[in-house]
């Protein structure tokens, strides 16, 4: 299994902008297709976006879509989140994960980082 860690969280007023960092180690990265995911407390962990192995084609949830761009640089073995024009019902605890293919389900992701939390609040 590949290890991820996640940074880059933070508290930031409503309208400003993170970037949520992911980076693997034990297997390369470019072998997985790479996902991010958030989940509130009280709610069900809900789908963000991910990007294919080879950054060729990415998906994202009807939450963050036009607001959040994911990407990759698989030499740096490290996933990024671009999120901007938050919104305080953006906060949540951020994981990233990684699969065998490009899927929106979390019970398709097998590795998973501990998490990162994302408070937005003016």
């Amino acid at each position: 299994q590949v290890q991820l860690v996640e940074s880059g969280g933070g508290l930031v007023q409503p309208g400003g902008s993170l970037r949520l960092s992911c980076v693997a180690s034990g297997r390369t990265l470019s072998n997985y297709a790479m996902g991010w995911f958030r989940q509130a407390p009280g709610k069900e962990r809900e789908f963000v976006a991910a990007i294919r192995w080879s950054g060729s084609s990415t998906i994202y949830g009807d939450s963050v879509k036009g607001r959040s761009t994911i990407s990759r640089d698989n030499a740096k073995n490290t996933v990024y989140l671009q999120m901007d024009s938050l919104k305080p019902e953006d906060t949540a605890v951020y994981y990233c994960a990684a699969s065998q293919f490009l899927f929106t389900t979390p019970k398709a992701y097998n590795s998973w980082g501990q998490g990162t939390q994302v408070t937005v609040s003016s």
